[in-house]
C-alpha cells in the first residue's frame, strides 16, 4: 500500500519505523514544524522528521492543511492511507476524503476511555491498572472513530508515565501492523466506541506539578509518576523548588503533620494526609537528579516540612 505518514514526537517513531521496514510505500512524512529548543533556543527537528530524512522519505511541515496549496501537494502523493500517530494538528474532512483505505491513528489508550491529549499520563493517574493503545478510524470527533484494534499494557506499581509511553510506541507499531494485515485480507472488523463509557484525557499543566501533601500518599504516589517526565512533581523544600522524580508508598504510620520530613537509614519519608511516602530520587533547581542517598550526604533534613 502507498501510505502516507503523519506523526511527530518519540511516541511515533517505532510505527513509522515498523512501516519502513515492511513492503508498504511510505510516499512522505507530515510532522510539525521544527521547534526552538534547548538553553540556545535553536530550531530542532521532531523525532519522526529525523527518522524520515534517515530514509530518504519526502517530509513536509505544513502549519495547516486547510491551505488550498498544502491540500494540493498532499492529494498528489495519491496515498491508498494516511496513518496519524501523535501527529499534532486535527485533520480537515477535506484530508480524510482523500485517502482510498481512509485515515487511520494509533492512541495511546483503551478507547473509549482517555481520549485527548494525555491518556498516558491519566491512565496512571486515575489508579488503572492497565493501559494499551487503540488502532482506530480517525473522524472529526476527538478520538471517537471505530476501534479496529487494542493492544494492552498492564500498570505497574512502578511505572512513571515516561515507562509506560516507551511501552505503549512500541506496542502502537505492533498493533498497527496487525491492522495492516488484517486490511489487506479482508478480516478488519470496526466496533463503534460507547459513548456512555468516554473519559476525556486533558492536557497536563504545570499547575498541577505541585504536590498537596494532605492528599494520600498512594494519590501523590501516582500523581508522581503521571508526571514524570513533564512538568515533574515539586514541592517547597527552604524557600527553594524541590523536583520529585521518583518517590514510594511505606507502610509506616506518622503522627507528623503533611510535609514533615523524618530521615532514618538513609531515607527521607515525608507524612502526607494517609500514609507516609519515601522520596527515592530528586532534584533542586540548577542541580542533577539525584538518588535520595546523595541528597542527603549533602542536606539536613530531618523534621523540615515540605511544601
Amino acid at each position: 500500500m502507498k501510505i502516507v505518514f503523519a506523526g511527530t514526537p518519540e511516541f511515533a517513531v517505532p510505527s513509522l519505523q515498523m512501516l519502513l521496514d515492511s513492503r508498504h510505500d511510505v510516499c512522505a512524512v507530515y510532522t510539525q514544524p521544527d521547534r526552538p529548543a534547548g538553553r540556545g533556543r535553536k530550531l530542532h527537528p521532531s523525532p519522526v522528521k529525523e527518522l524520515a530524512l534517515q530514509a530518504d522519505i519526502p517530509v513536509l511541515q505544513p502549519l495547516s492543511l486547510k491551505n488550498p496549496d498544502d491540500l494540493g501537494q498532499l492529494a498528489a502523493f495519491n496515498a491508498d492511507l494516511i496513518i496519524v500517530v501523535a501527529y499534532g494538528m486535527i485533520l480537515p474532512q477535506t484530508v480524510l476524503d482523500l485517502p482510498r483505505l481512509g485515515c487511520l491513528n494509533v492512541h495511546g489508550s483503551l478507547l473509549p476511555r482517555w481520549r485527548g491529549a494525555a491518556p498516558i499520563q491519566r491512565a496512571l493517574m486515575a489508579g488503572d491498572d492497565k493501559t494499551g493503545v487503540t488502532i482506530m478510524q480517525v473522524v472529526l470527533k476527538l478520538d471517537a472513530g471505530a476501534m479496529l484494534h487494542k493492544e494492552e499494557c498492564p500498570i505497574d506499581s512502578h511505572d512513571s508515565a515516561s515507562d509506560l509511553h516507551d511501552k505503549l510506541s512500541i506496542l502502537g507499531a505492533t498493533g498497527l501492523a496487525t491492522v495492516l494485515g488484517q486490511l489487506e485480507n479482508g478480516t478488519l472488523h470496526a466496533e463503534k466506541q460507547d459513548e456512555s463509557l468516554v473519559t476525556y484525557a486533558e492536557k497536563l499543566s504545570k499547575d498541577e506539578a505541585v504536590i498537596d501533601w494532605s492528599q494520600p500518599a498512594q494519590q501523590l504516589d501516582r500523581k508522581i509518576r503521571g508526571l514524570n517526565a513533564w512538568p515533574v512533581a515539586q514541592t517547597l523544600y527552604q524557600g527553594n523548588v524541590l523536583r520529585i522524580w521518583q518517590a514510594q508508598v511505606i507502610s509506616s504510620d506518622t503522627q507528623d503533620g503533611p510535609g514533615t520530613i523524618r530521615v532514618s537509614h538513609k531515607h527521607i519519608d515525608v507524612a502526607t494526609g494517609q500514609g507516609s511516602l519515601r522520596l527515592l530520587e530528586v532534584q533542586l533547581p540548577g542541580g542533577k537528579r539525584l538518588p535520595i542517598e546523595a541528597f542527603l550526604n549533602a542536606h539536613a533534613v530531618n523534621g523540615i516540612k515540605l511544601g
